[in-house]
């Protein structure tokens, strides 16, 4: 794993977990492009106003508990990430899923511009 991709992806990562845990869907959906290609566990949707509205319909309590397990660089202006991500509630069991998130500079910094959920096991 690059020191160099987790520096890039740890704050993008951390302000989308803040946004996530105070449940902001409208912050949430700031740390994406405008022309982000978004799949949670529900059918996908392109852009944040379907980020904005998935994460609205999570319910309040919700919590994400990441950690990057690999990193690379596929391209200049490019930083890709694997996860595996916990979602955790007050009155039900915890989701545990795995992540890629494909980050690319722009210019308003660096933004996620995909986003794949898997739900293994």
């Amino acid at each position: 794993m690059s020191s160099t991709d987790v520096a890039i992806l740890r704050p993008v990562l951390d302000r989308w977990k803040a946004a996530v845990d105070s449940h902001q869907p409208d912050q949430v959906a700031a740390q994406f492009t405008d022309d982000a290609i978004f799949q949670g566990l529900h059918p996908y949707s392109v852009g944040k106003p379907g980020i904005a509205a998935y994460y609205d319909s999570q319910p309040p309590g919700m919590i994400a508990t990441y950690r990057i397990l690999e990193t690379r660089n596929p391209a200049q202006g490019l930083v890709l990430g694997y996860l595996a991500v916990d979602f955790s509630f007050p009155d039900r069991p915890v989701v545990s899923v795995y992540l890629s998130v494909l980050l690319r500079h722009t210019d308003e910094g660096w933004r996620i511009s995909h986003y794949q959920v898997s739900r293994l096991g």
